[in-house]
């Protein structure tokens, strides 16, 4: 069926915005050295893990066996949220005097809007609601055992831990690095910034974020983005009432402020997809419509394997995807990449 609109409403979307605090990244470290199969693909090495360790004091290793066994770095980033407190002893203020109900509440995860009902009847110690939540959580891997913690776990208890965990991690693994830190964290948030202005909304977090396509859903109005050092490479994923949030990779050269010559990384990988005569060729005829991997092959005329290389490369460098068996364009990424590279030219 043809339709004919006569509507002048563009397609809603969200809004963006970039923020850090450096008590988002030790909250994003104790859940990082705390994940053991995770740890290991992380960009620090397994030395700097166990260094870390070595480092912290007996009572601190005993709270990070508790984050390992009950999750609990899951509550420190959403009180994080909750309070917006980025110094700490604000925030070590705001835990402890909050009500029974509320650190309950605040700490449980924010599971969509028709669950809101539920989640507060948890918080108040619904056998019930904790029951419901649980089973419908049931496909995450610990968010279960994680609302049954939350849910009957002395408050003075949960207070005592996560201000304890948190000063700890704090003085023995940011404070030795906190003005280094900071200067990355805010480098990489005016950059960020700077191309903000530059691309739409979608463009920005697909930028941001180093390939997340995160298209608008009605019941998400903000977009907040949070550089991160810790967790790099990886992006870390959390949502809050109204807000999907993206704690994200710093930049490379954030990292190396002594040398205004550093590309993005991922300008380089465009520019060397794109690099090639045969790369090209695929990009055109992907542009010109979706193909697959044995239309590509009888097009180019050439095997299979070495097709197969050229779309390796191109998909490494976001700029196409799969999809079932078809490959397409990914246009956002396409589309930023003049902006890009006018960026880093005009950096200083």
């Amino acid at each position: 069926m043809e339709l004919f609109s006569t509507s002048n409403k563009e397609r809603e979307t969200y809004r963006v915005e970039v923020d850090y605090s450096l008590l988002w990244e030790s909250a994003l470290g104790i859940a990082a050295i705390t994940n053991k199969s995770l740890v290991q693909t992380l960009e620090q090495p397994q030395s700097y893990w166990e260094n870390i360790k070595t480092s912290l004091s007996e009572e601190m290793n005993g709270h990070l066996e508790y984050v390992e066994k009950n999750n609990t770095w899951k509550a420190l980033l959403q009180l994080l949220h909750a309070s917006d407190k980025k110094d700490l002893t604000a925030f070590h203020s705001y835990v402890r005097e909050l009500p029974e109900k509320e650190i309950r509440y605040h700490s449980i995860p924010y599971l969509g809007l028709d669950m809101q009902g539920l989640r507060e009847k948890a918080a108040s110690g619904s056998e019930e609601a904790i029951s419901q939540l649980k089973g419908f959580t049931s496909n995450n891997p610990f968010f279960p055992a994680y609302i049954e913690f939350i849910c009957k776990v002395g408050t003075d208890e949960l207070k005592s831990h996560l201000i304890s965990v948190m000063s700890g991690w704090y003085e023995t693994v940011i404070k030795p690095q906190e003005e280094e830190l900071h200067a990355i964290l805010q480098r990489d948030l005016e950059d960020k910034q700077r191309m903000r202005k530059e691309l739409n909304s979608e463009q920005f977090v697909e930028w941001g974020t180093n390939g997340i396509t995160y298209l608008p859903e009605p019941s998400v109005y903000k977009v907040l983005l949070i550089p991160q050092y810790i967790y790099r490479p990886w992006n870390v994923e959390a949502d809050l009432e109204g807000v999907k949030v993206f704690y994200y990779p710093v930049a490379n050269e954030s990292l190396h402020p002594e040398d205004k010559y550093v590309p993005n990384q991922k300008l380089v990988l465009k520019y060397k997809a794109l690099g090639d005569e045969v790369r090209l060729k695929i990009m055109k005829m992907l542009t010109e419509q979706p193909r697959s991997l044995q239309d590509l092959t009888k097009e180019l005329q050439m095997g299979k394997t070495t097709v197969h290389h050229h779309l390796k490369i191109l998909k490494s460098a976001r700029l196409i995807a799969p999809e079932k068996s078809l490959y397409y364009v990914q246009q956002q990424s396409l589309a930023t990449l003049p902006k890009e590279m006018d960026q880093y030219l005009s950096r200083f």
